[in-house]
């Protein structure tokens, strides 16, 4: 396991990344509903989405959209140029399928974020069956010009599983997804939920080795959590014998092992998911994002 001298972490965050590219100042992800929806919920694959999926989990307050980006931006970068006046912004388009319309409407949801004030790129949320080579051919080009990531939601690498949560693609999509990304300098990020139904730690673990052999820039991590009002909720509730909710320092002790086996020039940009206590059925540990990292990092000096 390599060591970061500068930072004295036994791995890379996706922020030392940021800061290679922004070196003059801060950068923080402004989070957007721009009103995608996904194919699984529209019928062209699927309906009901994906098993484990509320978007409202992940989504600020202030992300409607109802709201026009500039309105969401405005309202997001608000809350944090008071304290940071210097700071710059990356739009972040994570609700739903942010790939999955016409490329005109694409083009002008994208240059409207970049044309707000000091919004210095975009990172785009998506799925790997919803990217086109003609969108690829934008992205690339948009590229040359500022900070454009594409960040995939693979989920996990067993095709057994992605059926099983009702995800509507295989593996093989999301490998050929992020191959033709990184083939055109585009840096791409991937999305692996831990502890999914009927996944061992083994199955786990080699999920870290599987996505090492692809052109990542980063990944972000989080462990499975069962949300109210979803079809997942309703598994757990008739079979609660194919989930294994981990406590948190079950946890840490895996994604230890999961970074041991994670190619190393990987930037990690999350371990953990927190989602409102109102939604929330299991597992609740208690802990803010910031908590858990400190106790990793404590377990990661230990050892």
């Amino acid at each position: 396991m390599l060591v970061n001298k500068r930072t004295n972490k036994t791995y890379p965050e996706f922020a030392d990344y940021l800061r290679t590219l922004f070196p003059a100042f801060k950068v923080q992800k402004i989070s957007l509903n721009a009103g995608f929806t996904c194919p699984n919920r529209d019928g062209s694959k699927g309906r009901g989405g994906c098993t484990y999926c509320n978007n409202r989990t992940f989504n600020p307050d202030y992300c409607d959209n109802g709201k026009s980006i500039t309105a969401q931006l405005a309202e997001g970068i608000n809350f944090f140029a008071r304290k940071y006046p210097d700071m710059k912004y990356i739009a972040y388009f994570q609700a739903y399928t942010n790939t999955y319309d016409e490329i005109e409407n694409l083009r002008l949801k994208y240059e409207e974020a970049l044309g707000y004030k000091d919004v210095a790129g975009i990172i785009i949320g998506t799925r790997p069956d919803c990217i086109s080579g003609e969108l690829l051919d934008y992205l690339q080009e948009l590229n040359r010009r500022t900070f454009v990531m594409v960040e995939y939601g693979i989920e996990s690498t067993s095709e057994e599983t992605l059926r099983h949560i009702n995800r509507g693609h295989t593996y093989e999509e999301a490998k050929e997804a992020v191959i033709r990304t990184a083939e055109r300098n585009i840096p791409v990020g991937a999305h692996i939920i831990i502890g999914l139904p009927g996944e061992t730690r083994e199955r786990i673990l080699q999920h870290a080795c599987i996505i090492s052999e692809l052109p990542l820039t980063s990944v972000k991590l989080h462990q499975l959590q069962i949300i109210r009002g979803t079809a997942m909720a309703k598994e757990y509730e008739a079979f609660p014998e194919r989930f294994h909710l981990y406590t948190v320092d079950e946890y840490i002790d895996l994604i230890i092992e999961f970074i041991d086996r994670l190619r190393p020039d990987i930037h990690i940009d999350r371990f953990v998911s927190q989602s409102p206590k109102e939604l929330l059925i299991a597992p609740d540990w208690g802990l803010k994002n910031h908590e858990f990292k400190a106790r990793l990092e404590r377990k990661l000096t230990i050892r």
